[in-house]
């Protein structure tokens, strides 16, 4: 069990120092902020792959709480995307507001699927 921490930790470690180095930036299209929206489809498309990888290979539990727990939890954050988007609702940017809840949403949807597709292909699992 005392291991199992140490995976997260050092996942978490990770996710956080990248997550920090993209979004501190804070990039925007327009008044679309891009910085968080990139975080959230990298961790998703990461998330994908890397949990079809552990349970199609059959590896070891401690990578899902590495990647998957530790760094993709501490990359991804549903907490900046809620707070930009009512910030943006507030300053009465609600088109921008709306194609942030789509794009931040569905493209991390679609990189879950993504990630697992390409995982499928390399592996053979398809």
């Amino acid at each position: 069990m005392r291991y199992d921490l140490a995976y997260l930790a050092a996942g978490a470690l990770l996710g956080v120092f990248l997550r920090y180095e993209v979004t501190g930036d804070n990039l925007f299209i327009g008044s679309l902020p891009i910085s968080v929206l990139l975080v959230n489809i990298i961790g998703s498309f990461i998330l994908g792959a890397s949990s079809t990888a552990v349970s199609g290979l059959g590896l070891d539990q401690r990578y899902t709480l590495f990647i998957g727990i530790g760094f993709c939890g501490t990359l991804t954050t549903m907490t900046t995307f809620a707070y930009e988007t009512v910030n943006l609702i507030g300053i009465g940017e609600l088109a921008t507001a709306a194609v942030s809840i789509v794009l931040n949403v569905g493209a991390s949807f679609g990189a879950i699927i993504l990630g697992r597709a390409v995982v499928t292909l390399l592996i053979g699992l398809g």
